[in-house]
């Protein structure tokens, strides 16, 4: 039992600094959200609850406008396939990694937004914590963080006044953060570079407003077509480093060798 403790505590409070700049995004969009249901005539519940059941912050301001018009699931469900498409290739990215996750698999499967696929996908887990908890800890604090932030927004929404336009773009800049740090880590730049150029090509041949998915798609098959030369790629890069600590060895101990031999002629 105590060893299980320690293991939780170990994944949770190195799970917790990744979350910390998710948590400031999440506060200032979900506590907007909580303003805009609120002026949108809503009880503080229904943003508290959505952002439970829902928790994807893109169709939870859509719904909104679902909610004051005229029932219709259709165009609730094509909706919301349009805005989350993208989660079906986060799926499929995350195969191997929540494998042997146990029963935590499912939630980690509902609670897969964009920051957390960002993070459980990049992150460097170190080797004696587990990595189901880490991604656990990783979902359960970036769900919260959103939760929280919508309730507070619905229950003091009539109190705060204030201008919200431009907050959006927290997210936008935290995704900047992401993919430069990543670039920092990388040693080959190709699969970004090719990310950043198919995605420019679709945004000049489909717009602002549907580039998203064509560029995923574009993206998803070139670099499975590329797999097996970066694969290739990696393995002589692996092949050549071990030849050099190898080499650097053998030149240590003809050094210390002949180090050695000079110091017996000596004596």
């Amino acid at each position: 039992m105590q060893s299980r403790s320690k293991m939780l505590k170990k994944a949770f409070t190195t799970a917790f600094p990744y979350t910390i700049p998710i948590f400031a995004g999440f506060w200032f969009l979900g506590i907007t959200y909580g303003i805009y249901m609120n002026v949108s005539g809503f009880s503080f519940w229904y943003p508290m609850l959505m952002s439970v059941t829902i928790f994807a912050g893109s169709i939870e301001f859509v719904t909104v406008n679902m909610l004051l018009g005229a029932f219709n699931p259709l165009q609730a469900f094509v909706m919301t396939l349009m805005i989350n498409a993208r989660h079906l290739f986060y799926g499929i990215s995350m195969l191997d990694k929540f494998r042997g996750t146990g029963r935590k698999k499912f939630y980690l499967i509902f609670g897969m937004c964009d920051e957390t696929f960002s993070i459980n996908y990049t992150a460097d887990i170190p080797e004696d914590v587990d990595r189901g908890w880490f991604m656990f800890f990783v979902t359960l604090l970036n769900h919260f963080y959103w939760f929280s932030g919508a309730t507070l927004g619905g229950i003091f929404g009539s109190l705060i006044n204030f201008n919200t336009e431009g907050l959006e773009f927290v997210m936008t800049a935290m995704f900047v953060v992401i993919f430069l740090e990543q670039w920092l880590k990388e040693k080959d730049h190709t699969s970004s570079l090719i990310g950043m150029g198919i995605s420019i090509l679709c945004l000049i041949a489909c717009g602002a407003d549907n580039f998203i998915i064509p560029a995923m798609l574009a993206i998803l098959g070139v670099l499975t077509l590329m797999r097996h030369p970066f694969e290739r790629k990696e393995s002589v890069e692996s092949k050549a480093g071990v030849n050099e600590v190898e080499d650097s060895r053998s030149e240590k101990k003809k050094v210390e060798l002949s180090s050695f031999e000079e110091g017996g002629e000596v004596q």
